[in-house]
């Protein structure tokens, strides 16, 4: 949620106020409204990034098959592995199909190697499944619809005449990804896309779009309009020659109509003004200029010569019991980079659906991950270049759109609906081979026939495979050279864990993977796929193959691709980014952690799991980034948390979830609480307690029983765990008045549900904590900051109870704090909780990252107040 300041009152104050602030009510007596006045004038306007209470759960840095997670007793996990695998239609007709084998065929696919895995696939899938997947396909429409380009350029017309500017902006972009590329209606999708940036205020962007209107043929007799409003751009962003010259343009190509008349003489007479005027009045500020230019302390960062991406305060070592791992050869700081690694490959998450409009349409108008972000770099989309041979495809530039073209989308393209309906592993899988060549993958899969069950092997995985060039220094995935780089080779070695997949998985994962390598087939994408096909924009070539059975090439290519899925469940990394709900125009804004991508990296991969990790990891678009969160002592192993972390889960629920990774965790924690029969911290904190006296109640049964043996009131955990469903359930609907603008009544019912809370939860319990921070969000929507704040602070002393006064979740706390103490103009208790944010999401997150450059503008913003203002507030 952001709170954000009412706009100020005039158009001059816009620029530098960021809203009238009355003294906050708080010892000593506070400055003159005079005085704050002027100084709220010097503030620039600020977003309050409201995280939601998911946040508390640190979601960057999970394994793609892990959930986020279960905090507390009687909440149910996520769900694993979200559009990871095939939808569930396939998985049902695979499970059908693998019931009815006979049990020897069974037994085979149990045992097979991937080798002979995929023969035996090829063998088992029916011409009856080839046609029900496709039928399958048919919900996932990836073709151009001309007729839905044009449906969605009205539905986009009529939000932006309801002002509905960013909605207006989405539904522009869905039409251009639908329109045939070439024709004289793509571009009007760009021209209206123009006029909806210019109202948002991108102009840049605006600009951008009017050069394709414009290279797409745009109707000459609608030019007038668009280079009106080129000019209008040129002007705001002063570059006033270039706008002068499109004015002369306008006035030579044609005779204006009045109407069009009146506009320009408007634009002139301003263009004018500003000419005469811009050497007097367009100086540089240079407070403003200073605060956007702050920049945190640069990383020192040496890389390490023998792992690519990897600090040179890394050694790479491997053993019988951990495999291969990384361990610290020096002292490490807490902050301190220890890896930074771009993906080898990344597959966007289709993700969840935001609404851009209400009603129910022939065409999807929701906006999801696939409309929000670049396919190839990650990066948010304002305004997408599409694919010229389907609609899914969109990218930020056309740069990425070449490059992705050229590297795997002229195989993928017209394969788009099959790979939308087999999920985003055998997505990933076939982008890996795409990647890495056939080459390089033949190569690495012939080696692999003679030594597959070496694989598997830790002592033969440590001996030199001079054949596939797997290193001198015997470690698996090293070059012959002794390096470990980001690599598919180094991919290649990651374990498939083939014989610990259950046969109904794998027969899942082949039937899928052979299905692709069918229709690559069918396709006439053979060529392609074996890198043997000019990288030009073509076509797809499609025609009849006189046999159904797959060339030895694609049996090679199915193959790699089955070993990557099963990689997939143990190493897949699950790119996360932090996004806005709703329209966001309103005073507060939701954000929640999303599943963006999901991704190979070789040199991630790398470290191992710990329920109670040392490192944090952080990403980039298509980056990621490891961070010590503590400090590392030299000949300690570097740890990663996987998704269970000892603060938020009881070791039995952490050791249920791990089991997919097929490792029984020995870490430090889950060993103490398993040798020690402890009850973990989880369990204690987030207990029940007494109805009546308020202390603990205990019990492994049914029954509960009060700790104070003077009560001995006894409960039943299923009708506790049914009352604190039901408060659950209650909080959503106070959230929900919240939503749709109710907040006092979301403040009563928040508050009822505190009170009821109070008699059976533990003050410590999590939700405690939540409906503090909810009361935070609501209080913070009306503007009465200092009742935020006070919410907010309860909810930071749970915070800081169960993850620690260091942990990223205490951190992103203190950041919604200090923000909240900036809007009331708090200006020293504001000051120091910066500093404390700071001191936390750095090490985090490091200096350059975007709440650490919000927290230096606020404190510098708060630094240039005049002395007088400083000491009294």
């Amino acid at each position: 949620m952001v709170p954000r300041p009412p706009l100020p009152p005039n158009p001059a104050a816009a620029k530098s106020c960021c809203r009238q602030i009355l003294p906050p009510p708080l010892p000593p007596p506070p400055p003159s409204a005079a005085a704050l006045r002027h100084a709220a004038r010097h503030r620039p306007a600020r977003r309050c990034y409201w995280l939601s209470g998911a946040v508390r759960r640190k979601c960057p840095g999970f394994r793609a098959g892990m959930p986020l997670g279960a905090a507390m007793e009687g909440e149910a996990a996520l769900p694993v592995a979200v559009m990871a695998l095939p939808v569930a239609e396939w998985q049902a007709r695979t499970a059908r199909l693998w019931a009815a084998l006979e049990t020897a065929v069974k037994e085979r696919m149990a045992t097979a190697s991937l080798h002979d895995a995929v023969r035996l696939g090829c063998d088992l899938l029916r011409s009856e499944e080839e046609a029900a997947l496709r039928r399958l396909c048919h919900r996932a429409r990836t073709d151009k619809e001309p007729e839905a380009a044009s449906w969605y350029r009205e539905q986009g017309n009529r939000e932006f005449k309801r002002g509905q500017y960013q909605a207006a902006l989405r539904l522009y972009s869905k039409a251009a990804s639908h329109e045939l590329p070439g024709s004289p209606e793509v571009s009007v999708c760009f021209a209206n896309r123009s006029a909806a940036l210019l109202h948002l205020g991108h102009f840049e962007v605006c600009l951008e779009d009017i050069a394709r209107a414009e290279s797409h043929g745009y109707p000459d007799r609608l030019l007038p309009k668009v280079l009106l409003r080129k000019a209008e751009c040129l002007l705001c962003l002063e570059r006033l020659q270039e706008a002068q010259d499109i004015l002369k343009v306008l006035e030579s190509k044609i005779a204006l109509d009045g109407v069009m008349t009146t506009h320009l003489t408007r634009l002139k007479k301003l263009s004018q003004l500003k000419v005469k005027l811009g050497e007097k009045e367009r100086c540089p500020e240079p407070a403003q200029e200073a605060r956007g230019g702050i920049q945190g302390e640069p990383e020192v960062w040496e890389e390490n010569s023998r792992i690519s991406g990897a600090s040179s305060s890394l050694s790479l070592r491997f053993d019988a019991e951990r495999g291969r791992h990384l361990v610290a050869s020096q002292d490490i700081v807490p902050g301190q980079s220890l890896v930074k690694e771009e993906a080898f490959v990344s597959v966007l998450c289709p993700g969840d659906s935001l609404p851009v409009q209400d009603g129910d349409t022939a065409w999807d108008t929701r906006a999801t991950n696939a409309d929000l972000y670049c396919h190839r770099c990650l990066r948010q989309l304002l305004a997408s270049v599409p694919c010229q041979g389907c609609s899914y495809a969109k990218y930020c530039s056309q740069d990425c759109a070449d490059m992705a073209w050229q590297q795997y989308h002229r195989t993928e393209c017209s394969l788009g609906a099959l790979l939308l309906t087999l999920g985003v592993f055998c997505h990933v899988a076939l982008r890996t081979v795409l990647l890495a060549g056939f080459a390089e993958v033949s190569r690495l899969v012939e080696w692999s026939h003679h030594g597959d069950k070496n694989l598997q092997n830790a002592e033969a995985r440590c001996k030199p495979l001079s054949d596939a060039g797997a290193g001198s220094r015997g470690i698996p995935g090293c070059g012959s050279n002794g390096q470990y780089q980001s690599s598919y080779q180094a991919l290649f070695h990651l374990l498939p864990h083939t014989e610990q997949h259950s046969p109904e998985h794998k027969f899942l994962c082949t039937l899928s993977v052979v299905a692709i390598c069918k229709q690559l087939q069918a396709a006439g994408l053979e060529a392609a796929v074996l890198n043997q096909e000019s990288p030009q924009w073509s076509k797809p070539k499609t025609y009849e193959k006189t046999s159904d059975e797959l060339s030895p090439e694609l049996k090679t290519v199915a193959e790699a691709m089955l070993r990557h899925m099963l990689q997939l469940q143990c190493n897949a990394q699950a790119i996360t980014v932090m996004q806005e709900l709703g329209p966001g125009d309103g005073a507060v804004v939701d954000k929640k952690p999303v599943r963006l991508a999901t991704a190979f990296f070789p040199v991630l991969s790398l470290l191992n799991h710990s329920c109670c990790p040392n490192t944090s990891v952080s990403f980039s678009g298509t980056a990621a980034t490891v961070r010590a969160s503590q400090p590392i002592s030299s000949g300690q192993e570097v740890l990663h948390c996987y998704g269970p972390h000892w603060c938020r889960m009881k070791v039995a629920e952490r050791q249920q979830l791990l089991s997919q990774y097929f490792f029984e965790c020995r870490c430090r924690v889950c060993l103490e609480e398993l040798e020690s029969g402890v009850k973990s911290m989880v369990s204690i904190r987030n207990s029940f307690c007494c109805p009546k006296c308020q202390a603990q109640m205990q019990g492994e049964e049914n029954t509960l029983c009060c700790s104070n043996e003077a009560c001995a009131t006894s409960a039943s955990r299923d009708h506790l765990s049914g009352r604190l469903q039901e408060l659950q359930q209650q909080i959503k609907k106070a959230l929900e008045l919240l939503r749709v603008g109710k907040a006092d009544k979301a403040i009563k019912m928040l508050l009822k549900c505190q009170m009821d809370a109070g008699t059976f939860l533990s003050p410590e319990h999590l939700l405690m904590g939540e409906m503090e921070d909810h009361l935070a969000q609501v209080y913070a929507t009306l503007g009465e900051w200092q009742e935020a704040a006070r919410h907010l602070k309860k909810s930071i002393e749970i915070v800081e109870m169960h993850h620690g006064p260091s942990s990223v979740e205490a951190g992103h706390e203190l950041f919604k704090l200090a923000q909240i103490l900036f809007n009331g103009f708090a200006v020293s208790e504001a000051l120091s909780t910066i500093q404390r944010a700071e001191g936390i999401l750095s090490v985090h997150f490091g200096p350059q990252s975007a709440q650490i450059q919000e927290l230096q503008e606020m404190k510098a913003c708060l630094s240039e107040l005049p002395r007088n203002i400083l000491q009294r507030t």
